[in-house]
């Protein structure tokens, strides 16, 4: 976070640094650019562990300390790299067989279920590499990690205006994004980070911050939100960072085309209906419109499956068991009447949540 330029822009406001307990963390980096980021990142860890003394857990080690090694934690762009790595790891860990010690393998990531995710909190008695997204640089602390091993890359939400929506995009970490990686190595004692990128590229090549959301999102919602509150102008509103002109102009064509806005792009009654609802533009537009034609309470549903990431957990090795359950709710005349379909199986179900592990459902989209 830029203090200063919060500071500067709430007035001066004072700043106050309260600074957490770290131990020193070395830092090594990548003499070139990897040609595959996942393997490199899994042969790094390979690496990690063998050449260095994980021991075994003690009775008098506090949470998380181990005689003579520490856990590793791996960050990687998302799910499917996630997948990738933990395959290869075991792989190769059964092909090096009596060579190499036992190591847990943990994914974590936002759409993995909460009982799998709470298995990185867990005790083992073998060193852990923990295998997670940017959600491990500030959401959780795991004690024990002592390796940092970092990929450099991350996913962000990017608009796209050549299709009018927001798209996970794989783009470089900033160098705070690398900073705050390189900390969780040194949480409960010295460290090491090695990172698969190089020194240059760290200097020359990544931004001191990431970039902000409102200047690489869809701004539909803030602008539909701005002119409700009665802001008209909105290329004079002052924003900390403030967006492309392109992106606004887009928000309120598309508020425009939803009839929220009219031709001068003041707020019309049926845009201040929509923005009574915390939800995007054209999902508001939906219940609006099912209120005159009917079909609220099949749209609410819809609508709230939709303001999800995904409702399907699918694990790589029961992926062919996974897409055959799926077709039993597939529809073919649209995908948002195969997402009613489900729910409404779930809840003929009764809401089960054994009913939705063994249809690879989400049980906390219920």
């Amino acid at each position: 976070m830029d203090a200063d330029r919060f500071s500067s822009f709430f007035g001066g406001a004072a700043i106050f640094n309260i600074p957490g307990r770290t131990f020193p963390v070395e830092v090594e980096f990548a003499r070139c650019l990897p040609d595959d980021y996942v393997d490199a990142a899994v042969q790094k860890c390979l690496s990690i562990h063998c050449s260095t003394p994980c021991g075994g857990r003690s009775e008098e080690a506090g949470a998380g300390e181990e005689e003579g090694g520490g856990d590793i934690l791996l960050f990687m762009t998302g799910q499917d790299d996630i997948e990738m790595s933990c395959i290869l790891l075991a792989t190769r860990l059964e092909q090096l067989g009596e060579r190499a010690p036992p190591l847990t393998i943990l994914p974590i990531y936002s759409q993995l279920p909460a009982d799998l995710q709470a298995k990185i909190f867990e005790p083992s008695k073998f060193r852990k590499v923990i295998v997670a997204t940017n959600i491990a640089e500030t959401s959780l602390t795991v004690d024990g990690v002592r390796y940092v091993v970092d990929c450099g890359l991350c996913k962000l939400k990017v608009f796209n205006p050549s299709i009018g929506m927001d798209c996970l995009q794989v783009t470089p970490i900033s160098q705070a994004n690398a900073n705050q990686r390189k900390g969780r190595a040194g949480r409960t004692g010295p460290g090491k980070c090695f990172r698969l990128y190089t020194e240059t590229a760290f200097v020359r090549e990544m931004l001191p911050l990431t970039v902000p959301e409102v200047q690489r999102t869809n701004l539909s919602n803030v602008v539909l939100l701005l002119k409700s509150i009665g802001v008209q102008d909105l290329q004079e509103f002052d924003l900390i960072d403030p967006p492309p002109q392109d992106n606004l102009m887009d928000a309120m064509f598309q508020l425009w085309i939803l009839g929220a806005l009219d031709n001068n792009g003041g707020i019309t009654q049926i845009g201040q209906k929509m923005s009574a609802f915390p939800l995007d533009p054209p999902l508001s537009k939906m219940l609006l419109a099912a209120a005159e034609l009917g079909g609220v309470s099949e749209l609410v549903s819809i609508v709230s499956l939709l303001s999800v990431p995904s409702i399907f957990f699918v694990a790589k090795e029961k992926q062919q068991e996974a897409e055959s359950l799926k077709e039993k709710f597939f529809v073919p005349e649209s995908d948002h009447l195969t997402l009613l379909n489900v729910f409404q199986q779930w809840k003929r179900a009764k809401c089960n949540a054994q009913w939705c592990l063994k249809h690879f459902v989400q049980p906390k989209v219920g």
